[in-house]
């Protein structure tokens, strides 16, 4: 083979010939490294913003079907043809309510100005009046505290937090805006001031005050909870009989999710730095391998502070991973160069000698890592958007541990390590040995009976895609948050519509419950709605706060403008026996039922993007009447499938029936929670399998939520391979200069199915999001044993060896920097797949992937890529071999 590309790589000579200009360089990363570090945010996850439009428009009209050929259609016309983009709407008499939700990628105001654009032409009512109203939904509340003192009332308190509370909230850096909440329910129907929308709070079960602190979008959820809080505690102090109660925030788990995995991230460095020194068998060695982490890792940061990116779990995660690979480089180059050192090499000379012949390989399985990520840096969607600062945090580090291994292990290794005295073999050298003659004659084997091993190996790869259906499927893995949300919404009285005015008493009969009327002469219908809520909170609240892990409640109706809907949010304690999802089974079968009241237990969202539920099913069709049967009899089956919770739909929730649409047409949703331990995928094929026989002409289903994000992620992600193994082969080709040994290293890569997938198995993890991307991860890491292989046996070869006879010996020298490259990976990797700390389920299932990938790979590499060499150079056109 040519061997011109060879020197190019060889940058360790220049990092020899000039050794002080070198550690200057090092040292001047480190010290810019940890000046990054200090500017670098924690988060929890990325801000992938979903841009969502809503539109509000009025008009005097008697019915809702006039409203909805009036209103609602002449608006959604222009709006079904915007690309990327969901409609939703509902209609009510005089009023409609329409949501434009854009896949991410768009900025706010891009989508608010092609809504805009869209809607320049449309004609209403010469009486209707519309609002567009952008949402961001990264502009969310940081921090709610409750409010009250011992013998004032809400009354009493409004006042002064209005005019000596908010103020100094809304000065605090990052803060949006702040809300006053809980006053709603008892101000009278002329009093407006103070509060938009109107709401109720209640705190463990009594009537509060709250104010809710709303974050910029771009805002640091971390650094905008910790001013305020010490803004409250300042407070405190200064109004002794106030109790300020911070009553619900996400930081501290942000905080709790960011700290295991920075633990994590220490103890894959701790591990992958203990698994060296036992076969370095040298201090010095192991040291040197061991400074390619810390510099990898500062490096990186530069990196990532000159791109904006954040220490959430993503990168925090990226980091743990890439950890092995860090290491790796400077285990295979350090390990080249104490070998000749051993031989009797002077150390300079062991240096130049060893980098040359290590450089093409060490490069090589670099940037096919780097290659890997790539498409998933710049491709859009919501995976290539979430996962941009992941990949982005991996191939920077993974480029810095290329130039750490190749420029600064080189030079330490010639200050530091001397030919070490002749001495018994170690304890952990014996079996060394013994594994690397067995290893020999295996090898010898199968040179010899190439055809079944590459029977066992095809059997191989049909026993890892057969798992697949066995592993459960899902979006994204259910997180232990120690937090969740119990929705309620109550149905709409027909005489307090949105456009009717108060009942009058001579309008009400003797049925409709006369507290009814009485009460609206003195309130808003908005208060009388709040006040209903407020009524089912209090038969809520005592079941939810009677649990033993339940730490608090925060109850808050009127949210988002509707009085007829409730929320709450229910924090556990800390040192609970029970995890959150057994804590909501045991709730969801003790919380009363309540006439004409739908309740939900259901999870903090992972990514807000408006979807309630993880199940959700539209369905839609001109015959409303139609559709809301056959919602009611797709109901009745649903509920019977194990694993489904809280089944609903629509038409439940309104006893208005208020009409939905979804896409312009009219639709009815149906919708579900999971139950622990079932996956998403199969329950969402099962719910369809269901409900397509049933389907009358003309009736369309469209999956809603992330039952569909999961296929989009299964389509994006196949996307995504396919360039990424493109790529790396276009970077293998370039350096080898022909196409012998990446179709070797190609054929190679599917030995790590039948290990992800068997770790999947064993472990249930969900086959999903994060796995799929560990299963990317593994692509870079794959090819790495092939190319050591290879390019070794290329080089005896190239000395004149026999083709089996370099196979031979490349897997002697080279096992020992396998096992220790993939020992160490593996052991790196164990703090994530033991599952500790909080967000530790989102850590383990790509953990667990890579090692159980990394495990079969690795031992059927090392047989079958020689086997496979031997096989296709002997009948590869002009096979002889080419030297320098």
């Amino acid at each position: 083979m040519k061997r011109s590309l060879q020197p190019r790589w060889n940058v360790s000579r220049w990092a020899l010939t000039y050794p002080w200009l070198t550690i200057s360089f090092w040292l001047a990363i480190a010290v810019a490294g940890l000046l990054a570090l200090s500017s670098l945010k924690y988060a929890l996850f990325p801000e992938v913003t979903f841009p969502v439009v809503i539109l509000q428009a009025t008009a005097p009209l008697e019915s809702v079907e006039a409203t909805e050929s009036l209103l609602t259609n002449p608006l959604e016309a222009p709006l079904k043809d915007l690309a990327q983009a969901n409609l939703y709407s509902s209609t009510y008499t005089g009023q409609t309510v329409i949501t434009v939700a854009f896949d991410a990628g768009r900025t706010l105001d891009q989508a608010t100005q092609e809504v805009e654009q869209a809607l320049e032409k449309i004609q209403l009512p010469s009486t209707a009046k519309l609002k567009v109203l952008p949402f961001n939904l990264n502009e969310s509340a940081a921090v709610t505290y409750a409010i009250q003192a011992e013998g004032q009332t809400i009354e009493g308190l409004r006042d002064k937090v209005q005019s000596q509370i908010l103020p100094l909230l809304e000065k605090i850096p990052g803060v949006l805006r702040v809300n006053l909440l809980g006053d709603g329910g008892f101000r009278d129907k002329t009093d407006r001031t103070g509060v938009n929308p109107p709401t109720l709070t209640r705190y463990n079960g009594q009537d509060v005050l709250a104010v809710q602190v709303i974050k910029q979008a771009r805002a640091n959820t971390l650094e905008v909870v910790n001013r305020v809080e010490q803004q409250m505690a300042q407070l405190q102090q200064q109004w002794p009989d106030l109790q300020l109660i911070e009553a619900e925030t996400q930081a501290h788990y942000i905080q709790e999710a960011t700290t295991a995995t920075l633990e994590a991230l220490a103890g894959a460095i701790v591990l992958a730095i203990l698994v060296i020194f036992p076969f370095l068998r040298s201090w010095r060695a192991t040291l040197i391998s061991a400074i390619a982490i810390p510099l990898s890792l500062l490096g990186t940061f530069i990196v990532m502070a000159a791109l904006g990116l954040n220490l959430e779990t993503l990168t925090l995660l990226a980091l743990a991973l890439v950890i092995g690979i860090v290491v790796d480089d400077a285990i295979v180059d350090v390990e080249n160069i104490a070998r000749h050192i051993e031989a009797g090499l002077a150390p300079k000379q062991a240096a130049l000698l060893a980098t040359e012949e290590i450089g093409l390989a060490v490069s090589a399985t670099t940037l096919s890592i780097v290659a890997v990520f790539l498409p998933i840096a710049f491709m859009g969607g919501t995976l290539g958007q979430f996962f941009k600062p992941f990949a982005i945090t991996v191939s920077a580090a993974v480029i810095f541990s290329l130039l750490v291994a190749r420029t600064l292990s080189p030079v330490l290794a010639v200050f530091w390590l001397r030919p070490s005295p002749q001495a018994h073999p170690s304890r952990f050298q014996l079996p060394l040995d013994r594994i690397t003659q067995a290893y020999q004659s295996c090898l010898a084997w199968s040179l010899r009976h190439c055809w079944r091993v590459v029977v066992f190996a095809v059997l191989s790869l049909v026993l890892g895609l057969a798992l697949i259906p066995l592993i459960p499927q899902g979006f994204i893995p259910t997180l232990d948050r120690g937090e969740f949300n119990v929705v309620f919404q109550s149905a709409q009285p027909r005489r307090l519509a949105p456009t009717q005015s108060n009942p009058s008493p001579t309008s009400t009969t003797p049925n409709s419950g006369a507290f009814d009327w009485i009460e609206t002469l003195a309130v808003s219908p908005e208060a009388f709605l709040l006040r209903r809520s407020r009524r089912i909170a209090e038969q809520l609240e005592p079941v939810v706060l009677a649990d033993p892990n339940v730490a608090s409640v925060f109850t808050v109706a009127g949210g988002q403008g509707n009085p007829l809907k409730g929320n709450l949010y229910v924090q556990l304690k800390a040192d609970r026996p029970q995890s959150t999802a057994m804590v909501q089974t045991q709730l969801r079968e003790r919380l009363p039922t309540i006439p004409k009241v739908t309740t939900s237990v259901e999870n903090i969202l992972f990514v807000q993007t408006g979807d309630d539920t993880p199940l959700k099913l539209a369905f839609t069709g001109p015959d409303l009447t139609q559709l809301q049967a056959l919602g009611q009899t797709l109901k009745s089956k649903v509920e019977a499938v194990p694993g489904l919770l809280q089944v609903k739909i629509t038409s439940d929730q309104s006893s208005s029936e208020a009409i939905e649409h979804f896409q312009g047409q009219r639709a009815i949703y149906l919708s579900a929670n999971l139950a622990p331990g079932y996956a998403l995928g199969e329950l969402t094929q099962q719910v369809t399998a269901l409900a397509t026989p049933l389907l009358p002409p003309g009736v369309n289903l469209e999956l809603q939520g992330d039952s569909a994000r999961l296929g989009l992620v299964l389509a994006e992600f196949g996307v995504t391979l396919l360039l990424s193994l493109g790529l790396m082969v276009g970077i293998l080709l370039w350096l080898f200069q022909r196409p012998l040994e990446p179709l070797v290293i190609a054929l190679s890569l599917p030995l790590a199915i039948v290990g992800a997938m068997l770790g999947l198995l064993f472990t249930q993890s969900d086959f999903g999001m994060i796995s799929l991307i560990g299963l990317i991860f593994l692509l870079g890491l794959l090819d790495k044993n092939a190319v050591l292989l290879i390019d070794y046996a290329n080089q005896r070869q190239a000395q004149g060896l026999p083709l089996d006879q370099a196979l031979l010996e490349s897997g002697r020298v080279r096992l020992r920097p396998i096992v220790m490259t993939t020992a160490s990976t593996i052991l790196g990797m164990l703090p994530l797949a033991l599952g500790w700390g909080a967000g530790a389920e989102l850590r383990q299932p790509m953990a667990i992937a890579i090692m159980g990938g990394l495990t079969t790979s690795s031992l059927l590499s090392l047989v079958v890529v020689p086997v496979l060499y031997s096989l296709l150079q002997a009948h590869w056109p002009s096979s002889g071999t080419q030297t320098k």
